[in-house]
């Protein structure tokens, strides 16, 4: 069972049919009591960042995320509100991937990062499993964590930056897997066979 935390910072149909296609039936939760329920979960994002660290503490999704103990997985914007900090806003963030998330120095391309790019596997892992030098995923983002030991996946635009990060059952997409074609639904499916 996989649920799909809903803040109201997302848009989460796009998620819940992708995983419909690889034949799971995930569930839109909207209270953090609910998220120890299930063995999955995913965190969307879109939008601002500090907009949306107000809207996880006040709902109280805050602890609920600390005391997970299964896969949980951040896409796009809930990517960045895993790690320790972001400069969109200058707010902490939940600190369950180790890093800070930055401003894009695209230099002279435009800004924000939007469109299909490459990736590069600095470290094998689960979550990796098939993808090859060759593979393209969709991004839409000006902010990016910066690559650590915490990132598994890099991209580049303007500079080198995280595009896939995973830190004990935490793990974080900045691009779009649900809108990235059959290298996405990969990806998925590897978050679904990822076992601590």
């Amino acid at each position: 069972m996989i649920a799909i935390i809903n803040t109201g910072c997302a848009n989460i149909n796009s998620v819940r049919f992708a995983f419909e296609r690889l034949g799971e039936k995930p569930e839109v939760i909207t209270s953090p009591e609910q998220l120890k329920g299930f063995e999955r979960a995913i965190l969307p994002g879109v939008g601002h960042a500090s907009v949306a660290m107000k809207r996880l503490k006040d709902g109280g999704w805050q602890q609920a995320i600390d005391e997970y103990q299964r896969p949980l997985m951040g896409i796009c914007l809930g990517m960045q509100l895993l790690c320790d900090s972001t400069e969109e806003g200058n707010v902490d963030c939940l600190g369950k991937i180790p890093g800070v998330v930055k401003h894009l120095d695209v230099g002279t391309l435009t800004s924000p990062h939007m469109g299909w790019n490459d990736l590069s596997v600095l470290k094998e892992h689960a979550l990796t499993k098939g993808l090859s030098a060759q593979d393209q995923v969709y991004f839409v983002h000006s902010f990016a964590h910066t690559v650590n030991d915490a990132t598994l996946v890099s991209g580049e635009y303007g500079q080198a930056f995280s595009a896939i990060v995973a830190k004990d059952n935490y793990a974080g997409m900045q691009f779009h897997p649900e809108r990235s074609a059959k290298v996405g639904t990969r990806l998925l499916q590897n978050f679904l066979d990822w076992q601590l």
